[in-house]
Order: C-alpha cells, then sequence, then structure tokens
C-alpha cells in the first residue's frame, strides 16, 4: 500500500510538473490592472513548481463568442475569465463548476463580498465576483483652462463643455482633439455601459425591479437622444476600442472622459498625467454595478479543478484584495480589504468608494433583471437598434418601441 501511494504521489508530481492553465482576458494589458493578473500569476506560480499559466489577451470585442466557441469545441480555457454580464450563458448551458463545495471546504466567508449574489444561478455559487465598480470622471485641465471652462456637473454643462472643446486643430479638416469619449467597436455588453450614462441620468432603465422592460418611455428617448447627440456631432472619437480611447485621454486628445476604476492605470503612463484631475461624474446614478468574475470549467480534470481553485483563492486572499486597490487602482469586492492609506498612491480612492456606494444603493447594475439569461441576445439587439439609428437617421421615439418589443420577445 505504502509503494502504491508513494507511486501515486509520484505520478501526481510528475503530472503537475507539466501542467500548464491557460487564463485568457481582455485585461492582459489594462494599465494596473494587468499589472495585478500578472501579479497574481506569478505568486501562484512561485508557490505551483513546474506549474505554468499561460496568460493571453482575447479582443473584448468578440470575447464572449471566442470563449463560447472555445466551450462549445470541448477546449476552454481553465482559468475562466468573463465580464459579469456575459458569465450568465455559460453557467445556464452547464458549462461552469459549482463553487459552493469549494468554498466550504476552504472556509472562505462571502459574507458582504461586493457583487457576488449576482454569481448566483438557480442556487448555486458559479463564479466569483472580483469587481464592484462606480463610474467617476475624468477631465484634462489644461483644455479646460485653456477654453475657459469649468468642469462639467449636469448634462448641460457636459454637454457645452464637450461641443467646445471638440477641435481640429490643424486644420485638416479631420477632428483630432475631443470634448469626450466612448468606445463604439467593442463588444455589445461594453457598449450598453457606455451608453448607461446618459440612460440612466435620464432617469431611463431596461426593466424595472421586477423584470418588466421599460424601454419605450420618454426618459428612454431622452437617454438615447443624447447618446446619438454624442455621436452625431462626433464629440468623441468613432470606431475605436475602449483601450484606444483611454489612450487619447492619457495623452491629451481628450478633454473629458467616463470610466470606472480601471482608468488610472493608463492616464499614469500617458503623455498628459500632469493635466488630468478626477473629479465626481457630472450624472446620476453613475454608471456601476458588477464587472469582472472568475469561474473554472465543469469539465476538466479535478487535479487542474484543484489548482484553478488554489489560483482563484490567491486573488481573494487579504493580500492580493488589498493590492488590487493600491496596484490595480480598483475598488476590492472584499468587505475586509485593507484599504487604509491606498489614497496617498490614488489620490482618488475615496471617490471611487464614493460611486461604488452611490451606484449600489441607487441598485445599479449592467445586468437588467429579467434579461440576465438573455443578455448576450439583448446587449446585441440594442447595439443594432442603436446603430441602426444612428445610421439611418430615426428618431428615437420610433427606436424604443422596437426595442420594447424585441426585448419582450427574447422574454418569451
Amino acid at each position: 500500500m505504502a509503494g502504491a501511494a508513494l507511486s501515486a504521489l509520484l505520478l501526481a508530481g510528475a503530472a503537475q510538473a507539466d501542467t500548464r492553465l491557460k487564463f485568457i482576458s481582455w485585461q492582459t494589458d489594462d494599465g494596473g490592472t494587468g499589472e495585478w493578473w500578472q501579479s497574481a500569476i506569478d505568486a501562484f506560480e512561485a508557490s505551483h513548481p513546474g506549474v505554468t499559466i499561460e496568460f493571453t489577451k482575447a479582443d473584448r470585442s468578440t470575447y464572449a463568442d471566442t470563449m463560447t466557441t472555445l466551450f462549445a469545441a470541448g477546449d476552454p480555457p481553465q482559468i475562466v475569465h468573463l465580464a459579469s454580464f456575459e458569465f450568465q450563458m455559460f453557467g445556464d448551458s452547464g458549462w461552469l463548476e459549482p463553487l459552493d463545495p469549494w468554498i466550504e471546504k476552504s472556509g472562505i466567508d462571502m459574507t458582504g463580498w461586493a457583487g457576488q449574489k449576482t454569481c448566483q444561478m438557480n442556487g448555486e455559487t458559479v463564479c466569483i465576483m472580483m469587481n464592484y465598480f462606480g463610474y467617476i470622471m475624468a477631465y484634462n485641465r489644461k483644455i479646460l483652462t485653456e477654453a475657459g471652462l469649468e468642469p462639467p456637473t449636469d448634462w448641460d454643462s457636459y454637454l457645452a463643455v464637450a461641443r467646445a472643446t471638440t477641435k481640429d486643430l490643424n486644420g485638416d479638416g479631420i477632428m483630432d482633439q475631443f470634448g469626450t469619449g466612448h468606445e463604439t467597436r467593442g463588444g455589445a455588453g461594453q457598449y450598453l455601459t457606455e451608453m448607461l450614462n446618459y440612460i440612466l441620468d435620464a432617469g431611463a432603465y431596461w426593466t424595472d425591479a421586477e423584470g418588466n422592460v421599460t424601454i419605450d418611455t420618454p426618459e428612454m428617448i431622452e437617454g438615447l437622444t443624447r447618446w446619438k447627440t454624442v455621436i452625431d456631432e462626433k464629440l468623441t472619437p468613432i470606431d475605436m476600442a475602449a483601450s484606444e480611447v483611454r489612450k487619447l485621454f492619457a495623452d491629451g486628445k481628450m478633454a473629458l472622459k467616463l470610466d470606472g476604476p480601471w482608468l488610472y492605470g493608463t492616464t499614469e503612463r500617458g503623455i498628459a498625467k500632469d493635466d488630468i484631475v478626477y473629479a465626481a461624474p457630472p450624472f446620476h446614478p453613475p454608471v456601476g454595478g458588477s464587472s469582472n468574475v472568475l469561474a473554472m470549467p465543469a469539465d476538466i480534470p479535478e487535479d487542474e479543478k484543484a489548482l484553478v481553485w488554489d489560483f482563484i483563492t490567491l486573488t481573494m486572499s487579504p493580500e492580493f484584495q488589498r493590492t488590487y486597490a493600491t496596484l490595480g487602482g480598483n475598488t476590492p469586492p472584499s468587505p475586509t480589504a485593507d484599504v487604509s492609506g491606498v489614497e496617498e498612491t490614488i489620490p482618488h480612492f475615496p471617490l471611487l468608494q464614493q460611486t461604488m456606494t452611490e451606484a449600489a444603493e441607487a441598485g445599479v447594475d449592467r445586468i437588467p433583471t429579467g434579461l440576465d439569461l438573455y443578455y448576450n441576445e439583448f446587449s446585441k439587439m440594442i447595439m443594432e437598434e442603436t446603430q441602426r439609428m444612428l445610421i439611418q437617421g430615426l428618431a428615437p421615439a420610433e427606436v424604443v418601441k422596437t426595442m420594447q418589443a424585441k426585448a419582450e420577445d427574447l422574454q418569451g
């Protein structure tokens, strides 16, 4: 028996020595956040000799489709990273491992873990929430000062600043300084998140607390009209991914940027670093909610699941929940995370906590109640109808009726 046990241990050790875990993400090169992920990978590999993690990037615009293809082909990454508005389809398909037994065995107390209830499906935990956030506003002090403008505090002043600072600086007929900036080339989920800045402030949302579709309303018409204004007047660069828009702002080519905690890592590396100021957003409630999750596939070997769980729990540890703030510039979901002194390196960190709280108290999330299982299809529909509105010059009052009917059809 002893010899058999020793042989098993040796075989397990040999297998682990050749173990390679795939980890696909859209955040590999995000300033701050990408560095935090790499620090966690380095720490994991140091404590698991012979095990390596392949950390590779997939484009955000096709991320859900890429992951769906991998899962359907039976070749998913062992470490599953998904946006919190897209994991539902994977969980509903039975592709994600139920994590309650792993949590219980580890003795982890999830009480107060921000956004964690979003990871519940059919009474089971299928993921761990990595971030619950609130949007803030950053502005370029130099651009505003030269234009004789104050930072905006509401929609009217925001629009005025955006219009006044969108300029063709060299006279070639092409705008090379923008008043604001939104991702318009990314995936549908991110597209809707960008739009929510205007929709929420107008008093609209996709559904109510009971899951009834609430798109065909005067408030939604106003929200879509605001989005249409920003796009039609080219106050934002068009057809750019989120990372490209953030870099434009970080390099001093944009006056205003509405974004989450992850913006800071990019601006700290930008040419205009010293001109950028962080402030409360002009819109209320701010865009907020759950951001991204970690999970594991249900159909991988048990020894790989154990390694994946080790990595997940490492990211949940007090050390890495603190560095999620100090290095990543994010608000950690752990209610006991030590964020003391973070404002010394990230001066606007109290503002991040403030907007996170405001969004949470307002019940804001990017995933609408009643459409969570259909969010991938819903977000694509909204994006397509919005783009049709922009291209064909349709009236928002007409578009909301189409959106309402199609959203109700999705619910059956």
